[in-house]
């Protein structure tokens, strides 16, 4: 019996034919969100700005380098200083507006203990700006 079902189909040529009403059926509802979508994405209140030319005022604030060498003297901008005053040094900085950035350049063989209790005044004192320089090698 399916022998017979078989040879009905032989004698005719194969469809060559693409159905393409899936397809279509695909794109008109893809067309419709985009349809529906697009002044969605598009909504802006337009105004109409002034203009005025001006340029950026950048006020870089000072800094203080802040030395410290391997024997434990420690220099304010080149002069040396002693660790008693270096406490109320930093408060009076720290008043100053913008505040100063602190910029240690430690000898390479200076104990961190020392580069600790500058770092300790200087954050006591309120200076939140802290850094530390080194040379590229």
């Amino acid at each position: 019996m399916a022998a017979r079902n078989f040879r009905r189909y032989r004698d005719k040529a194969p469809m060559a034919d693409m159905n393409v009403v899936p397809l279509v059926d695909v794109m008109l509802v893809l067309l419709v969100i985009f349809i529906v979508t697009a002044p969605l994405l598009t909504h802006a209140v337009k105004i109409d700005l002034p203009k005025a030319s001006s340029s950026i005022n950048v006020t870089k604030p000072e800094h203080i380098e802040f030395g410290i060498r391997e024997n434990g003297d420690l220099f304010w901008n080149g002069e040396q200083i002693a660790l008693d005053g270096l406490g109320q040094r930093f408060a009076q900085e720290a008043t100053k507006q913008p505040q100063p950035e602190v910029h240690i350049r430690a000898d390479r063989h200076v104990h961190y203990e020392k580069v600790a209790q500058v770092m300790a005044l200087a954050a006591k004192a309120g200076l939140v700006r802290i850094g530390f320089v080194s040379e590229p090698q």
